[in-house]
């Protein structure tokens, strides 16, 4: 089910959407409006998880042990390819 949202945009803005119509981003103008709402939608996700990454990094910094237990790791991980 879908809802109507009647909603203004500036010429500019509809020349931009008509645009994204014609390069096939949507078959029609609410297609490409859709995709721009869940676009943004996954945009303010992911700097919400990359805040709360970082947030998590500063309260907890690592240490040298952690950074050293990482090389070991990749070194380890690199040697058991079949290279």
């Amino acid at each position: 089910m879908t809802t109507a949202v009647p909603t203004r945009f500036s010429s500019r803005q509809i020349e931009t959407i008509d645009r994204l119509v014609a390069a096939g981003v949507g078959d029609t103008r609410s297609a490409v409006i859709r995709r721009a709402v869940e676009h943004l939608a996954e945009s303010v996700e992911r700097a919400r998880i990359g805040r709360s990454i970082a947030d998590s990094y500063r309260a907890q910094p690592q240490t040298v042990e952690d950074d050293a237990q990482a090389m070991a790791n990749a070194i380890a991980m690199t040697e058991a390819e079949p290279w």
